[in-house]
């Protein structure tokens, strides 16, 4: 499969207005993407288009909650209706909710999965007519390094994000034929706002959730655009999977090194870690 071109691509990308989203859209931009950006902060989403429009490029936005399925469905119909041009995908939207499986209620839960693995594939299924009809077009998958690895008190982040691995591993497979390219992505600690931005779980207390931010924020090291350079990079020479990070790395080679024993060291430092925090 030949490399991918930026330079006249139509790129469609979720969570926009803030993080990795951010960079990848203003990233794209500089490199000559028209861009189709989608997020619920709409004042945020517009102040991203307003700085990509200065690179010469056609920028619209849509301002959309991802957990509301009806919104979502909608917008990426629009989007498959007014973009025929669209050449790459980026699902990059996320959202992460605190606290124990048994802190937090089914609601919670089916809403995390929402965000982060049915919205990708609602928009997905609306757009993937669109790039077959285009030559070298390309979807990309926004993971994590949980979806590498399960932590205790991350069950329905892991959850979503090993389900995106799934998703776009089996996708792949099937799209090859067609020339379209798909490509997993695994961020490791990126210094954005997910932590802070989390839903608390209906078990969790405020103090809990506090302390567990502050603490997982020391974690978030790496500057978004630099995440942003490496997924591009990667896209652009087609890989299958890009690992952002030291820590993405490491815990993918001890991962696959250690398949049975990696996990429950992964277990035991959070046991260590919960036990420091506030009861």
């Amino acid at each position: 499969m030949r490399a991918f071109r930026f330079a006249g691509a139509e790129a469609v990308v979720t969570g926009a207005a803030h993080g990795i989203g951010r960079e990848l859209a203003l990233q794209l931009a500089r490199r000559g993407s028209a861009l189709v950006l989608l997020d619920r902060d709409g004042d945020g989403l517009a102040a991203v288009a307003d700085r990509a429009r200065r690179e010469g490029v056609a920028v619209a936005g849509h301002v959309v909650d991802l957990a509301d399925p009806d919104a979502t469905t909608r917008t990426a119909q629009r989007v498959a209706r007014e973009h025929p041009g669209t050449t790459l995908l980026v699902n990059n939207a996320g959202a992460v909710l605190s606290g124990r499986f048994e802190q937090v209620t089914v609601e919670e839960f089916l809403w995390s999965l929402e965000v982060n693995l049915v919205a990708g594939v609602r928009l997905t299924s609306a757009l993937l007519p669109v790039l077959r009809r285009n030559t070298g077009s390309h979807l990309v998958f926004l993971s994590s390094l949980f979806g590498l690895v399960a932590p205790p008190g991350q069950t329905s982040y892991a959850a979503g994000k090993f389900g995106v691995r799934g998703f776009a591993e089996a996708l792949r497979g099937e799209l090859r034929p067609a020339g379209v390219g798909v490509t997993t992505v695994h961020p490791g600690g990126v210094a954005t706002g997910i932590a802070r931005a989390a839903r608390r779980g209906s078990g969790v207390s405020a103090e809990q959730a506090l302390a567990g931010t502050e603490r997982f924020e020391r974690l978030l090291r790496l500057p978004p655009h630099v995440a942003a350079r490496t997924v591009l990079d990667g896209v652009e020479r087609r890989r299958a999977r890009v690992l952002v990070g030291r820590d993405a790395r490491l815990a993918d080679a001890l991962a696959r090194a250690l398949p049975t024993v990696f996990p429950d060291l992964v277990a035991r430092g959070a046991v260590r870690l919960a036990r420091r925090l506030p009861p």
